[in-house]
Order: structure tokens, then sequence, then C-alpha cells
């Protein structure tokens, strides 16, 4: 009997029934190689469970943020003016940046011209009945948060398994039928600090969390080298940004860019990346400290936070929010500058203390 269940779940994985994928988070801790194994791992065990959906919660979000998913590019200038910056992300929308680079930062995802997805975090954000820096177990009671979300869309069915981590960090709330809110919070203080707002098509594109679904999954884009330039562009700049108006938050001064150190940052991004590895070292055993010299940076102290996997820049600034070591760095009093560089999913942050 066990070898016939074992030829059926075969079966389903090959010609394909139910499906088990997995979003994993990189710690410094693993390397890249680890981080495969893992992923293997975990897709080794199938479960089948379809959950019901949720009640709808569309009436119950009074802030302005949660109304814009379907909104024209038309409509959004009209309310919010031209973007500083328009970045295109990897998953074939474009970001509308808005932000003053300390206390507020919103970008809007469109796609054929709508919005299909949000990101915010800083003070003043219409968004009730919820606010940044409210309580994690305040919100809780307001929406519930649960460890399986279901998406249906037609015959097909996508439920998102979120694990204890997950549902401290970055619940997932279904809004409507195709629109739903990820929560995302400080573990530390266990507060909330920044909403994303997304349409189930961007949602099983970036895949966040441990998916169970049947039918198929989108097909993520097929970047060329000029279009990936221009993510990992974008992202850097994101990074830059977001990283002030949290350190806005948390009273800590506002950080210049700085062009050298990028450069440093992001050769080490895509050396991780070419090279299969994941460490604060290179693999001829070279450290931040030489990489800084080998590019004539000079400077009183230095520090690195490095990420990789995550789906995009926001995700990686909140990996390193919620992690004792990155947050130290991302929120060291005497660091004045930062370089960012990204290469495809591998992130370094270079932060440095320059006299006055």
């Amino acid at each position: 009997m066990q070898l016939i269940r074992l030829i059926i779940i075969l079966l389903l994985l090959v010609f394909g029934g139910y499906y088990l994928l997995d979003m994993y988070d990189v710690t410094p801790k693993e390397t890249a190689k680890d981080f495969s194994e893992n992923l293997q791992n975990k897709t080794s065990n199938l479960k089948t469970k379809i959950i019901p959906d949720r009640k709808e919660l569309t009436g119950y979000l009074e802030g302005d943020l949660f109304h814009w998913i379907g909104k024209t590019t038309g409509e959004l200038a009209e309310r919010f003016g031209e973007p500083i910056r328009k970045d295109l992300s990897a998953y074939g929308y474009e970001w509308w940046i808005y932000t003053d680079d300390t206390k507020q930062y919103i970008q809007f995802g469109v796609s054929d011209h709508k919005v299909t997805s949000i990101y915010a975090t800083g003070d003043d954000l219409s968004m009730a009945p919820i606010k940044v820096g409210q309580a994690y177990n305040e919100i809780n009671k307001q929406f519930s948060f649960e460890d399986k979300v279901t998406l249906k869309q037609g015959v097909s069915s996508y439920t998102f398994k979120l694990n204890e981590k997950e549902l401290r960090m970055r619940p997932l709330i279904k809004i409507a039928d195709n629109v739903f809110l990820q929560c995302y919070f400080d573990t530390f203080t266990s507060k909330l600090s920044s909403i994303r707002v997304l349409t189930g098509e961007v949602l099983l594109k970036q895949r966040p969390y441990s998916i169970e679904y049947r039918g198929k999954l989108p097909a993520k884009p097929n970047l060329s080298e000029k279009e990936w330039k221009q993510v990992e562009s974008g992202m850097e700049r994101q990074i830059f940004s977001i990283t002030n108006v949290m350190r806005d938050q948390h009273g800590k001064s506002k950080l210049k860019w700085g062009d050298p150190v990028s450069k440093v940052a992001f050769m080490h991004s895509k050396d991780m990346a070419v090279n299969n590895y994941f460490s604060h070292y290179s693999l001829n055993g070279k450290g931040l400290k030489e990489r800084l010299a080998s590019k004539e940076v000079y400077y009183l102290a230095a520090g690195e936070n490095i990420a990789a996997q995550y789906p995009d820049a926001p995700a990686a600034m909140q990996g390193w929010l919620n992690s004792k070591g990155h947050r130290k760095a991302l929120l060291e009093n005497d660091y004045t500058h930062l370089g960012v560089g990204v290469y495809h999913f591998y992130y370094t942050q270079n932060f440095l203390q320059k006299p006055m």
C-alpha cells in the first residue's frame, strides 16, 4: 500500500497535480548550496489540503492606500503627481516611487497602466484601520492572522502556507477575491513597520511563502541583461530610501549616498551570485576591509549587510530589520554614508562612518 501511495505522489509531481514550493530566506550562516539543498528537502513532503475562502474585508479597510489597487496611472498621477522615479521590477511591472527619503516612502507597482501592488512605510500614511507603529496583537485582533490563505482563479487553487516565523514577521491577509495584504512587523518591538498590498497575480509571481496549488503557476519574466541592470539599479535606490525612512522611525540620522562604496557592494553581490556562495568573505578570503581598500575607500568605521533570494528590495529590508546583527548595522548611530549593490536577487549594504 505504501508503494502505491508513493507511485501516485510521483505521478502527480510529474503530470501537474498538486505541488509544494517554498520561498526560503537565506541567512548569513547558510551558503547558496545550503539554500538549494534546504529547498529540495522542503519540497519532499507533499500535502494536498484546500483551504476555504476567507470572508472579504474590503469594506473594512478605509485607508486611501488600500483602494488604489486597480486604479489607473492617470488617477495615480492626478492624486500624487509624477513620481520621483520609475523603476522596473523583476516581475513585469513598473514601480512608481514617491518619497521624501526621510519621513515617508510609497511605491506603486503598475502594469498595463493599472496599479497592481503597493508598498508603503513611514509616517502619516492613510491606511486605516491600521497604522505604522501599531502593536501586533491589536492588528491580529482586527484581522485574525491565519497560517493558510487561499487564492482561487477559475479551476486553479493556490494555498499559501505560513510558518510561525512568517506569521510573526509578515502575515498575509485576504482582502478580496484577488487582493491581499502583507503586514510587515518589526519583531523586536512587535509593531507594524510597513505594509504591502498586491493582487493575486503579483503574489503568485513573487511566491514569498510556501505554496500548495492545483493548476499552473504563472511564468516569471525572462529578463535581458539590460533589463536586469535597470531592475538592480532601482532596487539599490529603493533600499537606500527605505533605509533612511526606517532610521528616521528609530530616531537615527539620515545617511548620504556613497558612489564608490556602492560599486564595492555591487561587486560583492555579483561575486556571490556568480560563484554560488553567501558570505561576508569572498572565496579568496578577503572581507569588507580588503574590498574597500582595493577601491581606495577611506572611512573611520564600516559595516556590511548581505541578503539573498528575497523577492525584492522591500522584502530584503524587512529581513535585515528583523535580524539582530543586520539591525545593528542598519540603525547604527555613527554611520554617515551608505552604498548599496544589488545583482539579481543578491543584496549588499555597505555602511561607512566618514569624518564630518
